[in-house]
């Protein structure tokens, strides 16, 4: 049932579920961006079902396949009573004829909610996510609590949702108004139960926060089905969206009957930041209904189609992408974990909460955002190791490189990381592997110049076995060997990071044979072997020295390359707290836009004291959009505050390391005289 498309394009590397990294290295990547092709779904499967306990329940499988897409999606909700067309709409999305279910008699056909992903046809980079829900109103079920819950999880999980109903927006006139302009009794249910249904806020009072729906609810569209009156108000021609809101046009007064009629239409009004109409005419001749999927084109209604053609191209452009709360985008993998969420909420008896269910999220994705870019930064090191030994300054340059990509990698991915603690984890762990293969580099490296020495020094031991340095003058000839050794070595070895370590450490070995020598040599007197056995000392310790100073140089090298690395991550954290801002400002000035709107339309209508209260909201808004705002921006600051204090305390460390060092070198060049017969 899945397929995965390749790429058309030719520079880009295509996985699905594991990182893609290319290095080589010396420190260039040819490309270390994450890349998944999307998933084709050939036809839509269960995403949300009853268990046999009664209580709704995610389909893995489903699941499984939300996991694969790593896009951003825009997710079309479709709800309604049962037989009134919804699953051939949604087909109609998809671009197939068939696929969702389409019932035919008086049972509803589609049970729980199905999905089917698809490639977006007008958003590159985005997949178009249509959920078709289980009838509303089945008499067969006798649960109500499953209907509110079945709507209540198409608005918690789309961006936008299709209200689907037949004949006219109303079944059931309310007052005294024209027939046409009523609510459906089980609308006016639906709607007005999402502020029970739904929370916003985790706090444990029982405090209305219905007035930030806006922020969060999806576009909303009507589609009015079998529609054969005509579009006129006061005599006069309407277009589909003057028709929605006449009928969603309030009533003025405060008995109760005003005021059940109208809640619903305050309910849509407020909960919903946009919302459409469009009215659909007969498709086909009676007798041909039950077969709607199997006709050809030829043989439905021309109006019909070229509603449905408008229909299809409005959701296509204006659907936007799903967003969680503070603006974050929804890929299919959050998607999933959100259905599963909310789901799992439901079924406990609990109310779904819009911050808990990012809370929860937040955790799942920033966990897997650290593994992913430590997968980045591990597979160009091991890629790198290939080559190992190598200078340290190649190995520094390739962990500063990976690092950073390792950091935007985990900051693509992460949000709400509001203490940092995943960021520190994503440092800490980075640099454990980083020592590491430094470790392995020097290990290497260490190899290599033991090779070069034993292979240099072969001729010597060969001379020592044949005791050719045991006679007179032996002690310079055994000198001269050495010289001709060391010079040899640091020639071919003069950039391995274990060089002068490696030398010291075989001259120390040799000089044991040295010492033997210089004392069989009878062609110099005690004088001359004192004097000799000195300058052999001096030329330990010059080594010694040397060795010293080298892993000081390297220390130094370490050094630059953290205080390089954090000034990157610093700047990618600011980008962060730039994106993540400026995500919170929209969503609230979106928000704030609907209610100026719905305001003005209250003033426009007469309903001075609605708009004044709606007024006071929206200061009430505004206050808490400031407040959260602030509240982001000292999160940022702290975060970047206590990263900042864990690279100065590593610099600490370092700098400690480094003091250390200076000083045994200066001890060492203080105790050291006289020349070299060796260096």
């Amino acid at each position: 049932m899945l397929n995965r498309r390749r790429s058309s394009s030719s520079d880009l590397i295509i996985l699905i579920g594991c990182s893609a990294t290319a290095t080589c290295w010396y420190g260039k990547a040819f490309n270390l961006t994450q890349l998944y092709s999307p998933v084709i779904m050939d036809k839509p499967v269960c995403l949300i079902d009853t268990g046999s306990d009664g209580k709704l329940c995610v389909q893995q499988s489903a699941l499984q396949i939300l996991q694969q897409i790593q896009q951003p999606v825009v997710v079309v909700a479709v709800v309604g009573l049962y037989r009134t067309g919804k699953s051939y709409l949604m087909n109609r999305l998809a671009g197939q004829q068939t696929g969702f279910a389409l019932g035919s008699t008086i049972e509803s056909k589609t049970k729980g909610i199905w999905m089917w992903c698809v490639d977006h046809p007008t958003k590159a980079g985005t997949t178009l996510v249509l959920l078709d829900t289980e009838g509303l109103g089945d008499v067969d079920k006798g649960d109500s609590k499953h209907d509110t819950n079945i709507f209540c999880l198409a608005v918690l999980l789309s961006s936008t949702l299709v209200y689907n109903s037949r004949g006219t927006i109303d079944n059931r006139a309310s007052l005294d108004m024209p027939d046409m302009f009523g609510i459906p009794e089980q609308t006016v249910r639906y709607v007005t139960e999402l502020t029970e249904c739904i929370k916003v806020k985790s706090s444990d009072e029982d405090d209305d926060d219905s007035s930030e729906f806006v922020k969060f609810f999806p576009s909303f569209i009507w589609a009015v089905r079998d529609f054969t009156l005509e579009r006129k108000i006061d005599g006069k021609d309407a277009t589909e969206d003057e028709y929605l809101e006449f009928a969603l046009k309030l009533k003025h007064g405060t008995a109760k009957k005003v005021m059940e009629y109208n809640l619903p239409r305050e309910c849509i009004q407020k909960f919903f930041p946009s919302r459409t109409c469009f009215t659909f005419p007969f498709p086909t001749a009676p007798e041909n209904v039950s077969r709607l999927e199997s006709l050809d084109p030829a043989d439905l209604s021309f109006d019909f189609l070229e509603v449905t053609d408008r229909f299809c191209k409005f959701v296509f452009h204006k659907s936007q992408v799903k967003k969680l709360k503070d603006g974050i985008t929804v890929t299919g993998r959050v998607l999933g974990h959100l259905a599963k969420t909310y789901v799992d909420t439901i079924s406990s008896g609990a109310v779904p909460c819009l911050e808990n269910a990012v809370i929860a999220m937040a955790m799942i994705e920033n966990e897997s955002a650290v593994k992913e870019g430590l997968e980045v930064y591990q597979s160009g090191m091991e890629k790198l190791k290939d080559s190992f030994p190598l200078e340290l300054k190649d190995v520094s340059s390739e962990h500063q490189h990976l690092s950073n990509m390792a950091t935007q990698t985990f900051m693509k991915r992460s949000f709400r990381d509001t203490d940092g603690k995943y960021l520190k984890s994503l440092e800490e762990n980075i640099n454990k592997l980083f020592d590491g293969y430094l470790c392995q580099n020097e290990q290497a490296s260490k190899r290599q110049c033991e090779d070069l020495l034993s292979s240099l020094s072969e001729p010597m031991r060969e001379n020592l076995k044949q005791g050719f340095y045991t006679k007179p003058g032996g002690y310079d000839l055994f000198c001269k060997d050495l010289e001709d050794i060391v010079k040899n070595y640091n020639s071919q070895a003069n950039k391995e990071v274990k060089a002068e370590e490696v030398l010291e450490e075989f001259l120390k070995q040799k000089s044991v044979d040295s010492k033997a020598i210089l004392l069989a040599d009878q062609k110099l007197n005690e004088k001359e072997k004192k004097i000799k056995e000195e300058i052999e000392k001096a030329a330990l310790l010059q080594q010694e020295i040397k060795a010293k100073e080298e892993k000081q140089r390297q220390l130094e090298e370490k050094m630059e390359a953290e205080k390089q690395s954090n000034e990157e991550r610093m700047r990618q954290m600011k980008v962060k707290m730039d994106e993540e801002l400026r995500l919170q400002r929209e969503e609230a000035d979106r928000a704030m836009d609907s209610k100026l709107r719905e305001q003005a339309a209250l003033l426009e209508k007469g309903f001075k004291e609605k708009a004044d209260r709606m007024g006071q909201e929206m200061e009430e808004f505004r206050r808490q959009n400031a407040e959260a705002e602030r509240n982001k921006a000292r999160e940022f600051a702290m975060m970047i505050e206590n990263s900042n204090k864990r690279h100065e305390q590593s610099m600490a460390i370092m700098m400690q390391q480094h003091r250390e060092q200076m000083q045994a070198i200066q001890e060492k060049n203080e105790s050291s005289s006289g020349g070299c017969c060796i260096l």
